[in-house]
């Protein structure tokens, strides 16, 4: 029985309840967000260096197409049942409770060591205007920044967010305006713009197979977060009609604001300029999105650029607070967590699960500045598989979900939202998933010596996944859920 006491006496439930205060322009920019960070404005070069612009091109499109039916498959999952667990509550229900259980741990680990990413990151953007200052100045300003925008309400998260990626947006937006004019001649500064740079050298796809797969990897990273919508959905305002909504506009945004943008990029810069080889947010004068505004005879392009790139880093952090938070909070309402995580205050944020996070967060951040090196790298590693096995956990739950509701003869027209890709979408999005995550370093395995280290570093994330799936599964003696005993909240009014 639960004696848990988060609301006084008088309320109806003793259940802890979210504040349902996400818009449909905040579910909107979140879903925008996830998708647009340093992965585009900074690592795009060298996705085209390596590949060539058509091998580029085509990463892009086949993860881009893989996210977009992943993100149908999750707004149908969202929509009928919009919760803060997400996918996690969705592979208890419809899969298997441990693996529920492991995807929730994973992916609140995978967000909390992400904040100790973007605050490294932060030091290098700001060491462009003020070199002489110690990094872990901003590193804590930014922390403490995030901490409040969370802590205030669910409401300070989504506008914080939504400005963030407006700035991303419109950014990308005046990108490719001025590249289109830089090719039709319309400005000056493209020179060497035209189809010809697809021919140049090896192109259009350099480096064969082994190059497409390793630029598939870099863009599987980039595309993480866009499953953000649903862990917004347990906190947004009429679920049922803002998260479809949001979904059907993935697939124009991957469109417009990735295959266009690298587009652009191929048609301007030779893909084997070697600036585009750089691709780290220290290198932002080299960033290709610099490049071109600075062929356009913009002189501030490279400050621009960085006070953007700052944006991306800030919106992923203050992202990856959100959603550790949300999840740990679920799982302590679940009785997968201590239930301290599980209490709200009373404008309904889980801040105990915040302290939390942010803990973690500033403790993960502390290794790469005072521990050894190789501490950070390593929970580096371990988190960045974590996203693809979200992904896979989604296209999963999605599959076993319509195949439970179909079983149990109940009418697809209820439905708030119906993916159209089904079987389809999801098996696609799976087997290509899987591919990536599994040849995450497939080329270390085809050298005369493996270095077991590397490859141990590389695919640490998934023995971890597999032992809290497996020791949650034998502790607790729990089976895979059948079609005939899955469980669907009633929607009919």
């Amino acid at each position: 029985m639960n004696n848990r006491v988060d609301t006084p006496a008088a309320a109806p439930t003793q259940t802890p309840v979210l504040a349902r205060k996400l818009k449909a322009r905040h579910l909107t920019m979140i879903a925008i967000g996830g998708s647009i960070g340093t992965g585009l404005f900074v690592a795009s070069g060298a996705t085209i260096s390596q590949a060539g612009p058509g091998g580029a091109l085509l990463a892009y499109a086949l993860i881009g197409l893989m996210v977009y039916f992943l993100m149908t498959s999750l707004g149908e999952l969202a929509a009928y049942m919009p919760v803060s667990g997400s996918f996690a509550t969705y592979g208890a229900n419809y899969v298997e409770e441990g693996f529920g259980f492991a995807l929730g741990w994973n992916y609140w680990y995978n967000w909390a060591v992400t904040i100790a990413v973007d605050l490294v990151a932060s030091q290098l953007v700001m060491a462009y205007w003020f070199p002489g200052t110690p990094g872990w100045i901003w590193s804590a300003l930014f922390l403490g920044i995030m901490f409040l925008l969370n802590y205030i309400s669910v409401k300070g998260f989504g506008e914080a967010e939504y400005w963030f990626s407006l700035i991303k947006v419109v950014t990308i937006v005046i990108f490719i305006a001025l590249g289109l004019a830089m090719i039709f001649g319309i400005m000056k500064g493209g020179e060497t713009a035209g189809f010809h740079n697809f021919t140049i050298g090896d192109g259009p796809f350099a480096g064969g197979f082994s190059a497409l797969i390793g630029v598939a990897m870099v863009v599987g990273f980039s595309f993480q977060g866009t499953e953000l919508i649903g862990v917004a959905a347990g906190e947004s305002q009429d679920p049922a009609r803002n998260i479809p909504r949001a979904v059907r506009q993935v697939f124009w945004r991957i469109l417009l604001f990735y295959i266009f943008a690298i587009f652009v990029i191929s048609l301007l810069i030779p893909y084997t300029d070697p600036r585009l080889l750089k691709n780290d947010v220290g290198d932002i004068a080299v960033s290709p999105f610099t490049l071109v505004f600075q062929h356009a005879g913009l002189a501030f392009a490279a400050a621009a650029m960085n006070a953007v790139i700052l944006t991306a880093v800030l919106s992923a952090g203050n992202s990856g607070m959100y959603a550790s938070t949300r999840m740990l909070f679920t799982l302590a309402s679940e009785g997968k967590a201590p239930k301290v995580f599980a209490k709200l205050s009373a404008n309904g944020v889980p801040r105990n699960a915040l302290y939390a996070t942010t803990i973690v967060g500033a403790l993960c951040f502390l290794t790469s500045m005072f521990g050894k090196q190789e501490v950070y790298l390593w929970l580096l590693n371990t988190s960045g598989m974590t996203g693809f096995i979200a992904w896979l956990g989604i296209a999963i739950s999605h599959y076993r979900f319509r195949k439970g509701y179909q079983a149990q003869g109940r009418d697809l027209n209820v439905l708030p939202y119906r993916s159209g890709f089904f079987p389809w979408g999801p098996i696609f999005a799976f087997v290509l998933c899987l591919i990536i995550t599994l040849g995450q370093n497939y080329q270390a395995f085809l050298k005369d010596q493996i270095d077991w280290i590397g490859v141990a570093a590389t695919y640490i994330g998934l023995p971890v996944f597999l032992v809290i799936w497996l020791g949650y599964r034998f502790t607790r003696k729990s089976k895979f859920v059948s079609y005939a005993e899955m469980k669907f909240p009633d929607r009919d009014q």
